[in-house]
């Protein structure tokens, strides 16, 4: 079956002529006359973009995807391509409204006439791995109704076995294989894709960053009618909003894109480290904007998550990093372990300096993203930086984010941006708020626990009773110091208490 899939992923990659983004280079020459004495019959009407776009689409979610993300990146990619594959985030080929209609009818075991006052089969939206419709409940509210593809499931499981298979040669056979981790990287990137194959899961992800952000002057998140979901199906409150992508639009609606910007970056930075919970496919054509200015989160089937280590490793390298302290961004990555143990503080240090001077106090639009990119692989190359797989997510998030920033505004200085947030975080992480936030997180467990110390010491006295006398006295002396010890910590904590409380 993978032998299947391979043949077929280089027939359409062939038919479409993609060989001309990989074999353009004059080394190479031969291959490229090969490959046009063996597809002699191609004629190729339509643009290279435009060809590019319908082979993703024919190859299936995850090559969709791809494109997604490098429709964000007009600095990576030819402004011609970036257009052309912008077309993937929300207008894939939708899969027929009978079809449609039919996933309904089998997810709620009755026509959706007689589920929904009323329901429009045309596609109003179409994704990889979904498509949305508009539709009007019985009592009146107006939802969105996302329902997932036919079959998509085998043909991603496929993709998926077979990046699993190209990851394992790409270990063994490449010198930076086991440093990059590609089967780790996979099978994060395939635990995502199986969430977003389940559309309760879905819509679990939905209600989490909606209570996340409840009256958030930020972000609005759609309400979930949980009576109407499924694994196939999910229903949501209907948006109204400006796709993010059309900034001409946005300014006739008054927006001031300099503050959508920066409140774009603090969104960011909050699903990140105050939540750890965070949109992990903001590409534009999962994002709109209210009137109010406010983003709009849509499509939720991949989000990514960090544990307290993380966060607070990533919040200690991008607080050095604003401050250019790269003496403690060099000493955050050896205690992570993201470097390897033996590696010298003062040459990390150097380096990092030099892959960061270049891009401080600079906008956006005065930033090559690619050079940065090609230094910082050379570096994490040089030291044998491990990919983090946890973190995949995260980076890719962050390309969206970067990439978008440029469309709304050219002229935003991440830095300058991210950094009160994140000093601000950092507060509250280690201060006084902290302290109080960890007493009022334990204080029921210590509550429960006080009231019974009498009772288990008095257990601890009764099973030394028979040891001897010796051995019952020291016993006792021991027991009589932890209750004293105990009587000080109740104190200490009732105090921290009437603190805490009286704050």
């Amino acid at each position: 079956m993978r032998l299947l899939r391979t043949f077929r992923i280089l027939w359409i990659a062939a038919s479409h002529g993609l060989e001309e983004f990989f074999l353009g280079h004059e080394r190479v020459r031969l291959i490229r006359l090969l490959m046009r004495v063996l597809f002699f019959w191609r004629r190729f009407e339509t643009p290279r973009a435009v060809r590019l776009r319908e082979a993703l689409e024919k190859l299936g979610p995850i090559f969709v995807k791809f494109g997604q993300v490098l429709s964000t990146r007009p600095d990576l990619i030819p402004a011609d391509l970036a257009e052309e594959l912008a077309r993937l985030q929300d207008q894939v080929p939708p899969f027929a409204p009978e079809l449609a209609l039919a996933i309904v009818q089998r997810a709620y075991g009755k026509p959706a006439a007689a589920v929904f006052a009323a329901f429009d089969a045309t596609a109003i939206a179409s994704a990889s791995v979904a498509q949305v419709h508009k539709a009007t409940l019985i009592s009146g509210e107006r939802v969105a109704v996302k329902i997932l593809r036919p079959n998509i499931r085998t043909v991603i499981e496929k993709d998926l076995a077979l990046l699993d298979t190209l990851a394992g040669w790409l270990t063994l056979l490449w010198s930076d294989g086991k440093r990059l981790r590609p089967r780790e990287v996979v099978a994060e990137f395939a635990k995502h894709l199986e969430d977003e194959l389940d559309l309760m899961r879905e819509a679990a992800n939905c209600a989490q960053l909606g209570r996340n952000f409840k009256d958030s002057p930020l972000l609005a998140v759609p309400a979930v009618y949980w009576d109407y979901c499924t694994p196939e199906v999910m229903v949501m409150t209907w948006m109204d909003g400006t796709p993010v992508a059309q900034v001409d639009a946005l300014k006739r609606r008054g927006i001031d894109m300099k503050k959508l910007g920066r409140a774009g970056v603090e969104t960011f930075f909050t699903q990140v480290f105050r939540d750890g919970f965070f949109h992990a496919d903001m590409h534009p054509g999962n994002i709109q904007v209210q009137d109010d200015g406010r983003y709009v989160a849509l499509d939720f089937g991949i989000m990514g998550t960090l544990n307290e280590a993380d966060k607070n490793y990533l919040a200690q390298n991008f607080l050095a990093f604003l401050q250019r302290d790269y003496r403690q961004v060099a000493r955050a990555h050896i205690e992570a372990g993201w470097v390897p143990a033996g590696t010298r503080e003062d040459e990390f240090e150097a380096a990092m300096r030099t892959i960061c001077e270049p891009i401080f106090g600079r906008p956006l639009k005065e930033i090559s993203f690619g050079k940065f990119l090609l230094r910082l692989f050379q570096t994490s190359r040089r030291f044998g930086m491990e990919v983090q797989p946890q973190l995949v997510l995260l980076q890719k998030t962050l390309l969206n984010i970067e990439g978008l920033g440029r469309t709304l505004d050219p002229d935003l200085d991440l830095w300058e941006t991210g950094q009160p947030f994140l000093e601000r975080w950092m507060q509250e992480q280690m201060g006084w708020r902290a302290f109080k936030r960890q007493i009022e997180a334990e204080a029921p467990q210590w509550a429960a626990l006080l009231p019974q110390l009498p009772r288990l010491i008095h257990q601890r006295l009764n099973e030394n009773r028979m040891t001897g006398v010796e051995d019952g006295l020291k016993a006792l002396a021991e027991a009589t110091r932890t209750q004293n010890h105990l009587l000080i910590v109740l104190i200490v904590f009732s105090v921290a208490l009437l603190i805490v409380f009286a704050l």
